[in-house]
């Protein structure tokens, strides 16, 4: 087969689409935290801090808003476990599908929030932030299944870990330094760009990660489809 017409590795390119998705979870969590009342819709461990402290009694914690984003993010994720139940690890037709749809989910979650629908009452700013985590709970659940090592495009606690321990510091030999790092340091930009976005408006942030994640799922889909065509070249040569 020509070198033109082999696809790419499939598992550098399921890498790469999901580090993209892990700089866009940095931008939603700020505009999260610092657009929706400190609410983290991405990352459950800051939401489970949060709403510790605030049942303790802190002053100034929220309290309805983390538990709905908690609650909207395991409804994503257990979506996703139901649709991704009977499929192998790797990319398919149903990866694809659920990576688009947060991709519209968080679309058009940006288009009510450019029309205000967050400063029309407490319950429509709840509303934003569980819709918004039941789509980075979709997400979160699709990457799992996807499995790409240390990449779980929501959290960096055990990437961090992961890489620490694994150094040669650690004693170890330090194996996929690269993609650990470049997990953290794409969250935290991320953070920075929504922190930006949110300068302009609240939305833009969520449409802007929105884009992206639809951007993965196709780029994900032809991927997968020039995988399948190439094996076929090839058994249809080999017969």
């Amino acid at each position: 087969m020509p070198n033109a017409l082999k696809p790419r590795d499939p598992a550098r390119t399921h890498l790469i689409l999901m580090l993209v998705l892990t700089f866009s979870t940095g931008i939603i969590d700020a505009v999260g935290y610092l657009g929706l009342d400190r609410v983290f819709t991405g990352n459950m461990t800051g939401n489970v801090v949060i709403l510790g402290m605030a049942l303790m009694g802190a002053d100034g914690l929220p309290v309805l808003g983390p538990l709905i984003a908690l609650v909207g993010f395991v409804l994503g994720a257990a979506i996703a476990g139901r649709v991704l139940k009977r499929e192998a690890a790797g990319w398919s037709r149903r990866t694809t599908a659920l990576i688009a749809a947060v991709g519209i989910c968080l679309t058009l979650t940006s288009l009510a929030l450019f029309a205000g629908l967050q400063n029309v009452s407490e319950a429509a700013a709840l509303s934003v932030t569980g819709f918004i985590a039941a789509a980075m709970g979709l997400q979160a659940a699709t990457a799992r299944h996807l499995a790409v090592k240390d990449v779980t495009t929501v959290v960096v606690t055990s990437t961090l870990t992961g890489l620490a321990a694994d150094s040669p510091l650690g004693g170890g030999s330090g194996k996929h330094w690269e993609r650990r790092l470049l997990a953290v340091a794409l969250i935290l930009i991320g953070a920075a760009a929504g922190a930006g976005f949110l300068q302009v408006h609240i939305g833009l942030g969520v449409l802007f990660t929105g884009v992206l994640a639809i951007g993965v799922a196709l780029f994900g889909e032809r991927s997968r489809q020039q995988e399948q065509n190439a094996d076929a070249q090839e058994m249809a040569q080999a017969n």
